[in-house]
């Protein structure tokens, strides 16, 4: 069997039907199999699966375990040589399947694929990353990288998405793995309940030799934040529940970078709210406004200790 394609859905009922349907299309010329995990969903998601994808592998959870635990799930039932896994919220192109497989037939260094995604109105997405570091997280939250050009930002924009190239991570709504490195590698890490489970998953991959690469001749349209929507308040740029954001990023650079870098993250954050408390302040900006930047440190700090010093997820 060519491909697994993993689907974990969360209150994504009037996603999931344009989703698959994508999907099948581009499945046409390929052999595989599709296997569903409905986490929870307090929306129509699972009377849909039951009546109308019976012929999925479907995965029913009685709580949310989190994006990652519950793509890790799936890992005895995975036949494919390659591993998709896919979001509810990003709808393939008629060619995405067979193009990834086979660039990834062709370039046996490349364990973890990613292509170019698209919004609704055709914008492009960041879809070719670099690895998050304490120094270039404090540059882009203080507005501060465009005096530093030397620096790698997790979103570089700035260069023609028109050749493949390697990168360190690719977003997970689109992101074909082979089976080796699943074999080899695992899958996500359960620390991880929602973000920054395909960054330190690519990282792992990068250490035990595996290549990431981006293929930028097939696209992915490409929502976003549709299940997160669902559980509470978005950031306004990323569109990311805030608390669990920097949870695993706390987790993320403990991990993969020790201690030391999360307390010099820290600290940086913390400078990055007093800098940005005082660009406001000076422009006489709403109690309100300034308040959010005490509230989001408080948040980081709190978190650091409720995690155990980024050692444990709280949930």
């Amino acid at each position: 069997m060519d491909l697994t394609t993993i689907i974990v859905s969360y209150n994504t009922a009037d996603l999931l039907p344009k989703c698959i349907a994508y999907l099948r299309d581009a499945l046409v010329e390929i052999s595989g199999e599709i296997i569903i995990v409905d986490n929870a969903s307090k929306d129509e998601s699972v009377s849909l699966l039951k009546s109308d994808y019976s012929g999925c592998e479907l995965i029913f959870n009685t709580a949310n375990v989190g994006f990652g635990r519950a793509n890790n799930q799936c890992i005895p039932f995975i036949h494919g040589r390659y591993v998709l896994l896919l979001n509810t919220d990003a709808f393939v192109s008629k060619d995405t399947i067979k193009k990834t497989i086979q660039y990834m037939d062709e370039h046996s260094e490349c364990g973890i694929l990613g292509v170019k995604l698209l919004g609704e109105e055709g914008e492009l997405q960041p879809s070719c990353r670099y690895f998050p570091t304490p120094w270039s997280a404090f540059l882009t939250g203080t507005g501060l990288q465009r005096f530093f050009k030397g620096v790698q930002h997790v979103d570089e924009m700035g260069w023609a998405h028109d050749k493949p190239r390697q990168c360190d991570w690719v977003p997970g709504c689109y992101y074909l793995m082979r089976r080796e490195l699943v074999d080899e590698v695992g899958l996500f890490d359960p620390r991880f309940f929602l973000y920054y489970e395909e960054v330190d998953h690519c990282f792992a991959a990068k250490k035990a030799g595996w290549e990431v690469h981006f293929l930028p001749d097939t696209s992915v349209i490409h929502i976003g934040g549709v299940s997160a929507q669902s559980e509470g308040s978005l950031t306004s740029s990323g569109r990311q529940l805030d608390a669990l954001k920097i949870e695993s990023e706390l987790l993320y650079f403990n991990k993969n970078h020790g201690r030391v870098a999360v307390l010099i993250h820290l600290m940086l954050l913390t400078l990055a709210d007093m800098i940005n408390f005082a660009k406001k302040a000076i422009k006489l900006k709403k109690r309100s406004v300034l308040w959010s930047y005490f509230k989001h440190s408080y948040l980081v700090w709190s978190l650091y200790l409720k995690t155990s010093f980024a050692t444990t997820p709280t949930r």
